[in-house]
């Protein structure tokens, strides 16, 4: 029974943290109005980045990142310590309840209690569940991005190279470099199922992709290499 409550009380708590509508609560107190009736009518941190301005852009981001890292670092040790998951050793327990705590926070984000379970995309959040659960692999995860970006322009592209790397990383460390990466058999199938469908998701990008047609963002495009001819602009 304490087993059970535990785990109701750790999912219940990560939702609630993921259900903070940051925006929402910073747009509605300190500008006086409700973000989502105004610009892509979104609460997430793009929507508070062309409203509200990049100061108060990065703080929703930051906070919204916070909303997963939480649980899983705060959350998890305190609660989850003595719960007990049959055909698994302690790191494969903590691991297990530290992945669900971080997806429930992701929901949360995403169908808020606090505002009619209507929320953001949920990226930021999960961006926070990765930083949580492996920010090594989640650094060059992200150096492999700006690099991506910088060279070509192309945000998606970035976005899914990325996240390969991410899961490759982990699988390199640990198969040719003897990483200590507890509960690593869990995790590396979460990461590449993570790459997996956020290539999924980008599936109408990678047509365009071939077709040359993906828009180019030239304000990011730093690194450029020979002929530059026929690229696509930004919107």
């Amino acid at each position: 029974m304490e087993n059970t409550l535990s785990l109701v009380a750790i999912l219940i708590l990560s939702y609630l943290c993921g259900s903070i509508p940051t925006a929402v609560v910073v747009s509605k107190n300190f500008f006086g109005f409700d973000i989502r009736e105004k610009g892509s009518k979104s609460s997430g941190s793009t929507n508070a980045f062309r409203l509200l301005g990049w100061k108060w852009g990065v703080f929703v981001q930051l906070f919204d990142i916070l909303k997963a890292v939480f649980p899983i670092l705060i959350i998890v040790p305190w609660l989850g310590q003595d719960i007990q998951i049959p055909g698994t050793n302690h790191a494969e327990k903590i691991i297990i309840l530290k992945l669900v705590a971080g997806l429930f926070a992701v929901f949360g984000h995403i169908w808020s209690v606090f505002v009619g379970f209507k929320g953001g995309k949920g990226v930021n959040t999960t961006v926070g569940l990765l930083v949580a659960l492996a920010p090594l692999d989640f650094g060059i995860g992200m150096i492999v991005f700006f690099l991506a970006v910088f060279s070509t322009g192309y945000i998606s592209l970035g976005s899914m190279t990325g996240a390969v790397t991410v899961a490759t990383s982990m699988f390199i460390r640990y198969n040719f470099f003897a990483a200590d990466i507890p509960g690593y058999n869990i995790l590396i199938y979460f990461f590449y199922a993570v790459a997996v469908l956020l290539i999924f998701t980008h599936k109408t990008n990678i047509k365009r992709l071939i077709k040359g047609e993906e828009n180019r963002f030239e304000k990011l495009h730093l690194i450029k290499f020979g002929s530059q001819k026929g690229q696509n602009k930004e919107n």
